[in-house]
């Protein structure tokens, strides 16, 4: 009997719903290695309704230890597998089954590459600063890609949204960074960033294993790191584990109920660091600190919980693995749980022990740095040990910042005088060596905020960050005297390089394309950072140096036998010296050598004084 339509549908409609079988869209990490020393491996599933699912595993050397089912969205489920030294490369074959019904999904356990990388960072090295948004654009084809939630048009006029610039575009100028003579690149986030706006600067993770495709892919990165290794150069990536982007998945279907901090509603940071360490802090205020977002659209990571710590984890020894990055520089390192943080530096030291690690710590002065550094004296106080290697020197970057500290150099309190006394707390960290010293960076103020028609205290600010004790950070543009201040947004002190893209009239990237001033100081930076390269005195050596009340500071770098004089006249005239007071270091008579210019001179003639140029700067080694 053919029933009429109408009833049909009525029929259809009556009928009970069949439940959808549950599903597996996507496991993290993508893939594994064999014969890594943590044997623990977790897996991190995503799928329809998967949680309860049950789930079986058969391969050689592979065990299951544990499923793990959170409290929050059914669509996750945390697996916990030991990958035992016998276990050999291959695909391991996944089940999960649940009410009659099977998911199978092959997972790829791989032999590990040679490692090029994991070489770690320290004082002998010169890092490079780059925002990948705004180097240099290598294929205008990624720009804007429809596929994503949040295409992003490019738009080159305004300073605050994305330009353009990608992997590719950093590839082609690596001899660029190559000339400059520095050792390291250090990029900002490359992660995906599939956010309202697009996020250019890539501070809103939205996907921890996936490269953004408008910056180019995971091989692309890698490729750009093989590139920079076979030029002698390491790469830092740039991480981010106090928070991720409001876009994430995890935001709109969160695994467990303590995922985030302040879950069920948005509060900010009270952006107050010294809470954390301050013995009289209120808990309110350190909860704040720590627990609150840090903006609406980048969600605080709960660290304390473990299921997203050994994620976070993981995820850090699977860059270093797959594309053999050399050190890790972790933004917003105190806003994040302190212990959770000390045990993912042991997760990653313990695979890669000349590794190193840098974590941001915005402090404005010596003692709020010294504190977060491993062994720090001030352990005793605080109560507790971060285990972080080597910190940010913030508070220097305040003293340089516009080159006001190299003004009025006679006055015992200003000018190099600043400097000086700020080296003089050196003492307060268990290692100066391992402290990060830089003038500026993405997030602060340009060095130079107006133009310059003269180069004279901007070499003394690059001499003094290339010579003192640490680890240096130069920011892109450093070297081309680019200017800047954060009025208007982050973006003005975040230009793009000319002739790094498209339709550019200049190229800087090329000694034509430079006047004459960029030219001295690209040449001034270059001979100091090759030279710098083989000096052992500045890698290895310690510091006396001498109070800069007559205008002048001169300091000694010495490791045994190898030495380094640094000379700047801080004033803007003529200045004779007594040499007398320098007696201590430099014997009547003793030559040296000007490792920039070539030139032999005698630093303490027989008359005693010597007249030093308006600005004079001297980098000096005995000469042979």
């Amino acid at each position: 009997m053919k029933i009429p339509i109408a009833i049909s549908l009525c029929m259809l409609a009556a009928a009970p719903a069949v439940a959808a079988p549950f599903g597996v869209e996507r496991i993290d990490p993508p893939h594994w290695w064999t014969g890594m020393k943590d044997t623990s491996l977790q897996l991190q599933v995503y799928g329809r309704d998967v949680r309860p699912a049950d789930f079986s595993v058969d391969y050689p050397g592979v065990r299951v230890d544990s499923v793990a089912r959170l409290d929050g969205s059914p669509d996750w489920q945390y697996v916990y597998l030991t990958v035992s030294p016998e276990a050999r490369p291959g695909k391991m074959r996944l089940q999960w089954s649940l009410d009659g019904n099977k998911v199978t999904k092959d997972y790829e356990l791989r032999a590990r590459r040679p490692m090029k990388g994991a070489q770690g960072f320290d004082a002998s090295d010169v890092l490079y600063m780059v925002m990948p948004d705004r180097f240099a654009d290598g294929n205008p084809g990624n720009n804007v890609l429809k596929r994503m939630r949040f295409p992003a048009e490019v738009d080159r006029s305004n300073p605050n949204v994305r330009h353009g610039g990608d992997l590719e575009g950093i590839k082609r100028h690596v001899g660029y960074i190559d000339s400059l003579g520095v050792t390291a690149v250090w990029l900002n986030p490359v992660l995906e960033n599939d956010m309202p706006g697009g996020s250019y600067h890539g501070y809103a993770t939205t996907d921890y294993y996936a490269v953004d495709p408008r910056f180019g892919s995971n091989d692309d990165y890698t490729e750009l790191i093989d590139t920079l290794h076979s030029h002698g150069v390491k790469t830092v990536m740039d991480m981010i584990f106090n928070h991720c982007g409001s876009e994430h998945p995890w935001m709109s279907a969160s695994p467990a109920s303590d995922w985030f901090n302040f879950q069920d509603g948005y509060e900010q940071t009270n952006y107050r660091l010294s809470t954390i360490t301050d013995p009289y802090a209120s808990d309110y205020d350190r909860k704040l600190t720590v627990d609150g977002w840090f903006v609406k659209e980048m969600p605080d990571l709960n660290q304390r919980n473990p299921h997203l710590m050994k994620y976070l984890s993981q995820n850090s020894i699977w860059w270093i693995e797959e594309s053999q990055i050399d050190g890790i520089r972790m933004d917003t390192y105190p806003y994040a749980d302190e212990r959770a943080m000390a045990g993912w530096i042991d997760d990653v030291m313990r695979e890669y022990p000349d590794f190193n690690i840098v974590g941001e710590c915005w402090f404005g002065e010596a003692a709020g740095e010294a504190a977060w550094q491993k062994g720090s004296p001030l352990a005793a106080v605080t109560g507790f040990d971060t285990n972080l290697p080597t910190v940010m020197d913030f508070p220097l970057m305040i003293k340089s910042r516009d080159l006001e500290p190299y003004k009025e150099q006679t006055d015992p309190w200003n000018g190099l005088n600043k400097i000086y006394d700020h080296l003089a707390l050196d003492y307060v960290y268990k290692d100066p060596m391992k402290v990060l010293r830089f003038l500026d960076n993405h997030d602060t103020e340009r060095m130079i905020q107006t133009p310059l028609d003269s180069l004279g205290a901007w070499k003394q600010a690059v001499t003094l960050l290339l010579t003192i004790p640490g680890i240096p950070q130069l920011y892109y543009g450093t070297e081309l005297l680019m200017s800047g201040t954060r009025q208007g947004g982050d973006g003005n002190v975040r230009r793009d390089m000319p002739g790094g893209f498209p339709g550019d009239k200049g190229n800087v990237f090329v000694r034509e394309g430079r006047s004459r001033l960029q030219n001295e100081a690209f040449d001034y930076l270059s001979a100091l950072n090759k030279w710098r390269k083989g000096s052992k005195a500045i890698a290895e050596g310690g510091m006396r140096h001498f109070m800069p009340t007559n205008g002048l500071y001169l300091l000694q770098r010495k490791a045994g036998d190898d030495e380094a004089i640094i000379i700047l006249n801080g004033v803007d005239s003529e200045n004779e010296v007594d040499m007398a007071r320098y007696l201590e270091i430099i014997p009547a008579g003793k030559r040296y050598r000007d490792v920039i210019t070539g030139e032999e001179l005698e630093l303490i003639p027989a008359a005693g004084k010597r007249l030093f140029a308006p600005r004079e700067t001297r980098i000096l080694i005995p000469a042979e």
